[in-house]
């Protein structure tokens, strides 16, 4: 997009093409203006549509732009923290009404991209949370104790077993978590939009939203040749907030991720490395991940920006490691390279902003955007609609806080990928 083969590679290379849209281009109004045509604005959109309420999503490039067109796929339940964790910081309530929501989450993708046929590889057959080390074995044995805790199918692998999987002997050891998988995500994204606009919603891309403004008992949100009036508004923009309400990103540090891809593999190679074809991350603190799309490409991805230094170090580190994991491959080269930003609050959990009257947000997913942004959206239509108030939501109400030196810390992050990908895995 925007001519820039690494903002989305192989994922804009293979996804079917967006539903036809155009930039908003006169005044209109809606019950319900969405910014932002991600997994929430879309999901938000579309729930909406179900249940006969019209909204206008106004997108400031093309569907999918943000992270949910760069992200690596995977579907997975819950949040990085843990069950407990989670609770202590959100109280009972709040924290097992999110625990539940995201643990159905995966199901919820599952049954949209059911019901809607939606082309976008779904493999709905779990993920592998590799351990590093006996550090990274005792992290994934007390997860598994508390998702088991909760009647949560999840099964715990030692080291031979994980290997079976993994197609590598590296790890200690593996969390199996049955509810979750992969997806195409550009594609699902455009599988959405799709979706909401047979349910009536109106999307509009190149149509950023430059302002707003109280008009009556709505909202007008304009946009540089149009403008929109609508009784409620939804910020779905998240770490790509640019023009309005930036207290949503300054509330998150920006976490740069990158995802290369190899040329297809042959059938007996994919079957040796992950046959079952789950997706996989590790417990490093600059984590890598690796899954395969549907034509036997090879994803393997870290933290980092591909970007000026970084470019080189990240490409030979993930050439240096993925020989170490799976040495059967032999000749190494990657066909599409892309990168993006994660956002990450303080505290690793989601937010529920109510901006201004009848102005919402759910951000910050800390990397988990598929699941959380489709179940977020829903929930969303819900309170749009009346079907639920703001005392039944999965997270509380409060007020952005922005995160002091966030753009410091967020060049740390990409400074010190650089430093530790310069000398992994070259054992």
């Amino acid at each position: 997009m925007l001519n820039d083969p690494r903002s989305h590679g192989l994922w804009e290379n293979s996804a079917p093409a967006a539903p036809a849209t155009a930039a908003l281009e006169t005044d209109i109004t809606t019950d319900v203006a969405v910014i932002g045509a991600g997994y929430t604005g879309l999901s938000t959109a579309l729930h909406l549509g179900e249940r006969g309420t019209g909204s206008v999503v106004l997108e400031a490039v093309e569907i999918g732009f943000g992270g949910a067109g760069r992200n690596v796929g995977l579907v997975n339940a819950g949040m990085w923290v843990m069950p407990e964790e989670l609770i202590t910081t959100l109280g009972n309530d709040y924290g097992n009404r999110l625990i539940g929501l995201l643990g159905d989450g995966p199901s919820a993708v599952w049954d949209i991209v059911r019901r809607y046929d939606i082309a976008c590889e779904a493999t709905p057959v779990g993920t592998l949370h590799a351990g590093v080390g006996r550090k990274g074995f005792a992290e994934l044995t007390e997860r598994a104790r508390q998702w088991k805790a909760r009647g949560a199918p999840v099964e715990l692998l030692g080291k031979a077993d994980a290997a079976a999987m993994l197609g590598t002997g590296f790890y200690e050891g593996a969390l199996f978590d049955r509810r979750a998988g992969t997806i195409q995500p550009l594609a699902y994204a455009r599988g959405l939009a799709r979706a909401a606009q047979s349910q009536g919603a109106r999307i509009f891309t190149q149509s950023p939203a430059t302002g707003l403004e109280r008009e009556g008992d709505g909202w007008r949100i304009r946009t540089p040749r149009g403008s929109v009036l609508a009784r409620q508004v939804v910020f779905a923009t998240d770490a790509y907030t640019r023009y309005l309400k930036e207290d949503i990103v300054r509330e998150q540090l920006l976490l740069p991720y990158f995802n290369l891809a190899t040329p297809p593999l042959s059938d007996n190679l994919a079957r040796a490395i992950l046959p079952g074809r789950q997706g996989v991350w590790d417990t490093k603190e600059v984590l890598l991940s690796f899954r395969f799309d549907a034509a036997n490409r090879l994803v393997f991805g870290s933290v980092g920006a591909l970007r000026n230094t970084g470019l080189s170090v990240h490409r030979e580190w993930a050439k240096r490691a993925m020989r170490k994991l799976f040495p059967q491959i032999g000749d190494i080269h990657f066909e599409h390279e892309w990168y993006g930003h994660i956002g990450m609050t303080a505290d690793n959990l989601p937010r529920f902003h109510r901006l201004d009257d009848g102005v919402y947000t759910f951000c910050g997913y800390n990397g988990r955007g598929i699941a959380p942004g489709t179940v977020f959206g829903r929930t969303l239509a819900a309170l749009l609609v009346g079907e639920i108030d703001e005392s039944a939501l999965p997270l509380p109400v409060v007020s952005p806080a922005p995160i002091a030196g966030r753009g410091l810390r967020s060049a740390f992050y990409e400074a010190g990928a650089q430093l530790v990908h310069l000398t992994e895995a070259r054992v």
